[in-house]
């Protein structure tokens, strides 16, 4: 768990942190759009106490924005509803009240991801499913520890995505996340119930419901990265900003899949993120130039089956702290992973049907020992037996049958030989 468990919630509209017309703008447009409300479900739809909601509220009738419509609640008057309408131009932001930029910068540094107290049984645990060796394991606990970055990367088929993947297992703790942040009079939508999972009791009637309590968030990126998408998104229709991967991914870890082969260049990813790398904050921008200074504290872990030496310079490559390269399995290990794979699965498991395989595989297929394989050869063996209605079972007949549709066979003078493009 986190160190802070409740964040009390704001009584006065001053400790909001953000200016009362900006809130009363918000309060307007929720009124607006829901018709008539109680005092109550306002505050509920502000995440702010029924105190602060019940002051604007008088501000707003003092103001003939809005009035009283007897026993449903309250309402927008005709110059309310006028000036919804000009707000609503603005932008269309009608959810709970952001927090101002220094809140969400003082709680990002105090629940930094370099704060986490790493231990080894922690490290076994998230990789448990994994068969890796202790040096593994040690440098990734090393790695996690220096809260910074990792490069995983090795031939195709080695595990890198699923151990990048299983990294932030590693956390246990609860952070909390902004459902948005105020910046220059900007909203910044930035929790995401995809990435960012909730903690189901974290709504004390105390606490300040613009923060979720949630735990340390993942971010994936691949292939679809692009240039705009690592800055401020501000959406054409609705007209305020959402914020990028690696600020959605603050105080947990971002992984960057295949790096490499994203449509931004990696050369311009990497002079993206030299200096957020070296010194833990990033810049974003504004339709219209300026600037907004935030935390980069997150771990970033790049995978890849490329040299990272041809990816990047040498300045780079000393910025990214740790450096993990991993290579295809003995045949002790690929046994254990075929061991540890069929009880799951219902599968009996055959030492000597392994031997034989691996036998095939290095010497008549030339193929390495790819971890990859003994979870792609049984998803094989499966769905065969799914589609002859029958129960599989794990024998020579059926992981020959299972090569056959998995490998790619292409003839090479004379010889035939197997290939095929698995990454994990």
């Amino acid at each position: 768990m986190t160190g802070i468990t409740t964040i009390a919630a704001p009584q006065n509209i001053e400790d909001l942190g953000i200016r009362q017309s900006f809130i009363e703008d918000l309060a307007l447009k929720h009124i607006y759009l829901g018709g008539e409300l109680m005092v109550d479900k306002l505050a509920a739809q502000l995440r702010l106490s029924f105190k602060v909601v019940n002051n604007i509220y008088d501000s707003l009738r003092r103001a003939e924005l809005c009035e009283v419509k007897g026993a449903k609640g309250i309402g927008a008057t005709r110059q309310g509803r006028a000036r919804a309408l000009e707000l609503l131009t603005h932008n269309q932001y009608c959810g709970p009240t952001p927090v101002p930029l220094k809140d969400y910068v003082d709680r990002v540094r105090a629940q930094s991801v370099k704060n986490f107290p790493v231990h080894p049984a922690l490290v076994e645990r998230a990789f448990e499913h994994l068969v890796l060796p202790s040096r593994t394991l040690k440098r990734l606990a090393a790695a996690v520890i220096s809260g910074t970055s990792i490069f995983l990367y090795g031939p195709t088929g080695t595990g890198k995505t699923s151990i990048a993947e299983g990294i932030p297992n590693i956390y246990h703790d609860l952070v909390w996340i902004p459902h948005a942040v105020e910046a220059d009079g900007q909203i910044i939508a930035v929790f995401d119930p995809v990435i960012h999972k909730a903690e189901q009791k974290s709504e004390a009637a105390d606490s300040d419901h613009r923060w979720v309590l949630c735990r340390r968030p993942r971010v994936v990126v691949g292939g679809e990265l692009t240039a705009e998408m690592l800055d401020l998104q501000l959406h054409p229709v609705n007209r305020f900003y959402t914020a990028p991967p690696q600020m959605k991914a603050n105080n947990g870890a971002l992984i960057v899949d295949d790096f490499g082969r994203q449509r931004i260049r990696p050369e311009e990813l990497l002079n993206r993120w030299t200096v957020p790398l070296d010194r833990r904050i990033d810049f974003l921008t504004f339709l219209g130039g300026r600037t907004l200074e935030i935390p980069f504290d997150l771990f970033v872990v790049f995978a890849t089956n490329l040299d990272p030496a041809q990816l990047a310079d040498e300045a780079f490559l000393r910025r990214v702290s740790n450096k993990i390269k991993l290579d295809n399995l003995n045949r002790e290990q690929f046994q254990r992973v075929f061991e540890r794979l069929c009880k799951p699965l219902g599968l009996e498991y055959d030492r000597s049907i392994v031997d034989d395989l691996m036998d095939h595989l290095t010497t008549e297929w030339k193929q390495p020992l790819r971890p990859c394989y003994p979870q792609d050869l049984l998803n094989h063996v499966l769905w065969a037996a799914q589609s002859d209605d029958r129960a599989p079972r794990l024998d020579r007949e059926a992981l020959t049958e299972a090569c056959r549709s998995y490998f790619l066979a292409a003839e090479s003078n004379g010889a035939t030989t197997l290939q095929t493009g698995c990454d994990v």
